[in-house]
């Protein structure tokens, strides 16, 4: 880890060496790109998200489903820094860059999700039943679209030569988070659909 790595010789540095007055120690190279980098994403990520809800917003017309759908990023989120944990692997930019593509892969599956709901809450018989139709038509297309892109990506996660401290965290971070979001997708997501919409169709 390049970061830990810096942070322990400026540990080491400002213990031993005393410099004059005036002079500072600096750290170039890959680490300042990697600090650049890091605060061009922290600067990137919540201009994403507003992107996406107000997209989200005029396609849904209602703020509620808007954060619904927003609602599966965190535990796509929470996947991909399993993922890191359970392999040894640090946040690095790749990783992060990892994250903001599973930004885009959690809301395209909420999207699928519930305007399938949508569509089947117009029709006559019981909310309940459509809900969990919906859940039905719609488990092929996403355990589809996930699979595909995991197994796509092992390659990278297992690479070991030239490159791969680039492909590795970047493949780990997506693979993690399809698997938590399409879960919560396909369960969580449908359940909380219909508490949110029950007095609605009541």
């Amino acid at each position: 880890d390049l970061a830990s790595f810096v942070e322990e010789v400026a540990e080491e540095v400002r213990n031993s060496v005393s410099l004059p007055t005036g002079y500072t120690v600096s750290y170039g190279g890959e680490f300042e790109n990697q600090i650049r980098a890091t605060n061009n994403l922290l600067t990137i990520i919540p201009l994403v998200l507003g992107v996406i809800l107000i997209i989200l917003f005029t396609q849904l017309k209602e703020l509620k489903l808007a954060l619904l759908i927003l609602a599966n990023i965190p535990f796509a989120l929470v996947g991909g820094v399993f993922a890191l944990w359970f392999t040894g692997e640090y946040l690095s930019v790749p990783a992060s860059v990892g994250f903001i593509a599973l930004l885009g892969v959690a809301v395209l599956n909420g999207v699928v999700m519930l305007s399938h709901f949508q569509q089947l809450a117009k029709l006559a018989g019981d909310f309940k039943e459509h809900i969990i139709q919906g859940a039905k038509d719609r488990l092929r297309p996403i355990l589809m679209t996930a699979t595909t892109a995991i197994f796509g990506l092992m390659p990278l996660a297992f690479a070991t030569g030239p490159g791969s401290e680039i492909q590795k965290p970047l493949a780990i971070v997506v693979i993690g988070g399809l698997l938590s979001s399409t879960l919560v997708t396909l369960i969580i997501l449908p359940i909380l659909y219909f508490t949110l919409e029950r007095k609605h169709h009541d």
